[in-house]
């Protein structure tokens, strides 16, 4: 892991999108503000056409479209893309949306330098849907998690959580519109402290300033 004094001035982060890339804007909006110390060198897409790139775009982010639809396996477009971002050599990828499950030889390329946020307090509800199996299940609250990416599925060591309450009457729109607003919080942040050398993934678990985190990583409030 490098220190806060070995990276570089501005560290280099690659956002993965598939989408509207509204956590990609909240990467953008914060390193405008200041409260992200670091440069996008790049967006990369599965899709073309998609709100992402458009963002990036406005604001001069160069970008990729490397189409899944293009490759005969898995393997091949993982390795493709992989290939590409290791051309943009950086410091940092980012998972916003990116709708793709990653084989495990991509993910061991980048094993302690990419992260992910999940729509739910893992390890509760991985995979799809999850603000619906919040409400069906009485849970009185929801949340969002922010994870380093390992092979396993939505099961990389948690670094922070937001959790915000289900309301009565809520339906999975409301819940979701709450919930991203966290996001837009808590996904900045993180990438925040791994570029400033403060978070780190070890064997044993995450570390942020030099302390193991609890295996349901930090509370947001």
């Amino acid at each position: 892991m490098k220190t806060a004094t070995s990276l570089q001035d501005k560290p280099r982060i690659v956002v993965l999108i598939s989408g509207s890339g509204t956590n990609l804007q909240a990467f953008i909006d914060a390193i405008a503000n200041g409260s992200l110390h670091a440069e996008i060198s790049a967006v990369i897409s599965n899709k073309n056409g998609v709100k992402g790139l458009q963002r990036a775009n406005s604001a001069g982010i160069p970008t990729e479209v490397i189409d899944h639809r293009a490759y005969e396996s898995r393997e091949s477009f993982d390795a493709q893309l992989a290939d590409c971002i290791e051309r943009y050599q950086p410091d940092l990828v980012i998972l916003a949306g990116f709708m793709r499950i990653l084989t495990p030889g991509f993910v061991n390329r980048f094993l302690g330098k990419m992260l992910n946020i999940h729509p739910s307090l893992l390890p509760k509800y991985q995979g799809l849907n999850t603000h619906q199996r919040a409400i069906e299940a009485g849970d009185k609250e929801a949340g969002t998690t922010v994870h380093f990416v390992t092979p396993e599925l939505d099961g990389g060591p948690i670094i922070v959580q937001a959790r915000v309450p289900v309301i009565p009457g809520d339906n999975v729109d409301s819940l979701a519109a709450r919930v991203l607003l966290e996001e837009h919080k808590i996904y900045p942040m993180a990438a925040e402290w791994f570029c400033q050398g403060r978070l780190e993934l070890t064997t044993s678990g995450v570390t942020l300033d030099g302390k193991r985190l609890p295996t349901n990583g930090c509370s947001y409030a």
